[in-house]
């Protein structure tokens, strides 16, 4: 395992905050009011390196969804670690270290209430979207029995319904977002999430002076082995997508109909950022790194929300579901993670690139 990698959450925090100290940032820590599997405190870290009235700023985002957070905190590790920030020259660095940490430190994607922080952003008081496929698949992709004789059953139905449709319908019906099953997958919430408010708390506070900024969002899951794949929360036709891509690169796809490895999806932050910072031209992009088929890390999804909807996520029975999901969405492998990094680093770098440029 490469060193900038951690085992756990707190391992994670501990390598962060001890970086970030090392690179002489300003730490801001934000607490949950939870405990993690030990009983440890959770947080979100925030490390600032630069001028504190900078122009232009790049901002990194770790643990999104929570058991993802592995890649993106060893990025930011990593980046701390090695002195990047004496390449800043004029320009800061805003690190977002597990924005999600209770999903991070209990190996899940979704948050202390079943939420997805990537489906929560959207205008709760109004009429939230609607999705009627997720509704005719929700009664087997999150069964209240888990037993072998249930896992056989719901997926015989599930694999009819993917031969009927398709696989990109399928994925599309799972993971765009659903607000009426709470105990479901891919659940927006139902109302504004710690997560979400403190991410907005912490993008306005410190970005205040900012004209220019570039986000990445670190996230792990789908796509091919070891490849990270940049994802542009703007339509092709948007001005803004030409803008991003001539700094993150030719390979970026939109979020929007562009053939990434990620459907459409509603409520997501990289669409939202941007109206919070109404003074900045802001850019923002998910580095999107595969590992396992995206089959088993729909198994992993359905046995982890059955898992905490209606068993124990601390008996020891519990173990080999976290190992699945972890397996999903991490990798020990050394040479899947010296890809992820490298590519998490050369997207800083990409950003740093474009903002000098802007």
């Amino acid at each position: 395992m490469m060193s900038c990698f951690s085992e756990t959450y707190a391992e994670a925090r501990d390598k962060f905050l001890s970086a970030a100290r090392g690179a002489g940032a300003q730490l801001t820590r934000y607490a949950l009011d939870q405990g993690g599997p030990d009983n440890g405190e959770l947080s979100t870290d925030v490390a600032f390196v630069g001028p504190s009235d900078a122009r232009a700023v790049l901002v990194t985002i770790s643990g999104t969804h929570g058991v993802e957070g592995f890649f993106g905190s060893a990025t930011q590790v990593e980046w701390l670690a090695r002195g990047e920030s004496s390449e800043l020259k004029g320009l800061a660095a805003l690190h977002i270290h597990a924005i999600n940490p209770y999903g991070f430190a209990w190996l899940r994607r979704t948050n202390e209430d079943n939420v997805d922080i990537n489906r929560n952003w959207v205008g709760f008081g109004t009429k939230l979207p609607t999705n009627a496929d997720y509704d005719e698949l929700a009664a087997d992709l999150c069964p209240p029995d888990w037993s072998p004789q249930a896992q056989a059953q719901t997926g015989a139905r599930l694999h009819a319904w993917i031969k009927q449709h398709d696989e990109r319908a399928f994925q599309k019906a799972v993971s765009e977002g659903q607000w009426t099953h709470p105990r479901g997958l891919f659940y927006g919430g139902a109302g504004i999430s710690w997560s979400r408010q403190t991410l907005a708390d912490i993008l306005t506070s410190n970005l205040r002076r900012a004209s220019r900024v570039c986000v990445l969002d670190f996230h792990t899951g789908l796509g091919p082995y070891g490849y990270a794949e940049p994802i542009v929360g703007r339509r092709r036709e948007d001005p803004g997508f030409a803008r991003t891509r001539a700094w993150i690169g030719g390979a970026a796809k939109s979020l929007f109909g562009d053939g990434s490895v990620s459907v459409e999806i509603k409520g997501d932050g990289l669409t939202a950022i941007p109206d919070l910072l109404p003074h900045a031209q802001v850019d923002t992009v998910a580095l999107e790194c595969g590992i396992r088929p995206i089959d088993e890390v729909a198994l992993a999804l359905r046995a982890d929300a059955w898992l905490h909807a209606y068993g124990d996520p601390l008996h020891t029975n519990a173990k080999p579901i976290k190992a699945m999901i972890r397996a999903a969405f991490h990798c020990d492998d050394p040479v899947w993670q010296g890809m992820a990094v490298g590519q998490g680093l050369a997207a800083c770098r990409a950003a740093l690139g474009g903002l000098r440029d802007s």
